[in-house]
């Protein structure tokens, strides 16, 4: 079974990717070169796709810079330091607008292509609170939304599923799932705000989550 597998070189996505190898899907991994800060994720995109086996990998290039307004694709500073209730509160500046909606679209339109009735996201419980394009509701609604908009789904040949199965899971689950499925950890990125020869900052949302989850799944982070 063909399937689209976002992929943008971080933990989530990487053991998405390994999530739909163990499940039998012949997965065609998708990345997205946006504007990104942190566009060294690319590059470990590159290399999880290939040391995981994908059946293909796309990147995309599109510019969110023309939009800005995030910390991720606009000059604005990176939070750093911040705790739990901190990051729970609101939605933070590095939500960039309608990401998802137009990453899910660029999936989609490869799904069409290769006539896939599958596509999966990283999206989980710990976006919830902050990213409103990572909630179930939201990937419900997209999901009508795709089979309502393309050939393939008008003519009956493919329904699309968009897979989440890292929605109810805490970071350290996804830690423990990632250790299971052989995700290789020293491959993948997650920060928000390297420095130039890609070192994480250790500071932000995405690398202190990230400490968190190994350490609470009593995993050493390689």
């Amino acid at each position: 079974m063909k399937a689209v597998c976002l992929l943008s070189g971080g933990l989530d996505s990487a053991t998405c990717l390994a999530w739909a190898l163990r499940h039998g899907y012949e997965p065609y991994a998708l990345s997205f070169d946006y504007g990104q800060r942190h566009r060294v994720e690319l590059d470990a995109a590159w290399k999880v796709a290939d040391a995981l086996g994908a059946a293909a990998q796309r990147v995309a290039k599109i510019d969110l810079r023309a939009f800005g307004h995030s910390a991720l694709t606009d000059d604005i500073d990176v939070p750093k330091g911040r705790d739990e209730a901190e990051m729970g509160h609101g939605i933070p500046i590095t939500y960039v607008p309608a990401r998802n909606t137009i990453f899910l679209s660029f999936a989609l339109a490869w799904a069409e292509v290769l006539e896939a009735s599958d596509i999966i996201i990283g999206v989980n419980a710990l976006d919830y609170s902050g990213y409103p394009d990572c909630r179930p509701e939201y990937i419900a609604a997209f999901e009508t939304m795709a089979n309502l908009a393309t050939r393939t789904g008008v003519e009956g040949r493919t329904r699309v599923k968009i897979h989440t199965p890292l929605i109810d899971l805490s970071k350290a689950d996804i830690v423990r799932l990632a250790a299971e499925l052989g995700v290789p950890f020293g491959l993948t990125h997650s920060c928000y705000d390297p420095d130039a020869s890609g070192r994480p900052c250790g500071a932000c949302d995405s690398c202190l989550l990230r400490a968190k989850g190994f350490r609470e799944a009593g995993v050493v982070d390689r």
